[in-house]
């Protein structure tokens, strides 16, 4: 298979996966290259994700290097074949790659679980909501951005409702209900659609309340998305300059017991159905 004319997330995960294979069994790309029977600059194209890989070549890989464990090659064996557009691909040209590598990994994530302080969950987010908050971004936005960003978040949010709806676990800090972006009324329908999206089977609202005495996050929104195996977690934080990704075994286990506290600490779903709902009327 040819390079791909673009690296996404995905690609860029499998080869850091294969490349960490490699390494733990002490080979060198070269040694890799010759096991496989192809040139070094294959093993570094794949590695860095510009090479498309077929499933059993992800196998053959992992047999030569010396990986056993069964769930986490099939993991890997399933994120290769033919490059597939989604539906992201036709922002490719309007949004920042960061924000299409976030669609393109809650597409595939088999759980999510968002942590956030002052921003409304992007998943759960009004048009207008999402408009007014874009309308604060540094440096501004020029209206026909705003649109595209907008029109991205709404099309993010099908993952809630077809097909196989993806588990969802939203915790909000209290200060995020308060914030009131877009005034009035833009703020309660904000807040009836948090009502509502926690009313579905697989989306669960819950609050951090003021009240609570310890708060174990740093403040930017986390994103903790779960793959077919633990090694394939990611987490992403929400940071002034973009999206960051970050899956390094100790990262994973810092922001798992980070979004695990702050899980523990929220109020029950039925007392946080009544703090949302007590602020909304207070409006």
């Amino acid at each position: 298979m040819p390079p791909a004319p673009t690296t996404t997330l995905r690609q860029q995960r499998l080869g850091a996966e294969l490349r960490k294979l490699r390494e733990r069994a002490g080979l060198t790309s070269t040694a890799a290259a010759r096991l496989l029977g192809a040139p070094q600059a294959r093993i570094s194209n794949i590695e860095a994700g510009r090479y498309a890989v077929s499933g059993d070549r992800v196998r053959t890989l992992a047999r030569n290097y010396g990986c056993s464990d069964e769930a986490y090659v099939d993991a890997l064996a399933g994120m290769t074949g033919a490059r597939k557009r989604g539906w992201w691909e036709e922002y490719r040209d309007s949004l920042p790659s960061g924000l299409l590598d976030l669609a393109e990994l809650e597409h595939h994530a088999t759980a999510l679980r968002v942590a956030v302080t002052v921003h409304m969950p992007g998943l759960l987010q009004t048009s207008e909501h999402a408009r007014a908050t874009m309308r604060e971004a540094v440096p501004p936005l020029r209206p026909y951005e705003i649109e595209h960003r907008v029109s991205y978040r709404v099309k993010r949010q099908a993952i809630l409702f077809e097909g196989t709806p993806t588990p969802y676990t939203a915790i909000v800090h209290e200060a995020a209900l308060h914030m009131g972006f877009g005034g009035p009324d833009v703020a309660r329908a904000q807040l009836r659609l948090l009502l509502e999206m926690g009313e579905q089977p697989t989306i669960t609202v819950l609050v951090l309340p003021f009240g609570e005495t310890g708060f174990p996050a740093a403040g930017q929104p986390i994103t903790y998305a779960t793959g077919p195996v633990p090694q394939l977690d990611t987490v992403v934080l929400d940071t002034d300059h973009g999206c960051e990704f970050l899956d390094a075994e100790a990262q994973l286990n810092r922001y798992r017991s980070v979004v695990e506290r702050m899980e523990s600490r929220a109020l029950p779903e039925p007392k946080s159905r009544d703090v949302i709902h007590r602020i909304a009327q207070a409006l």
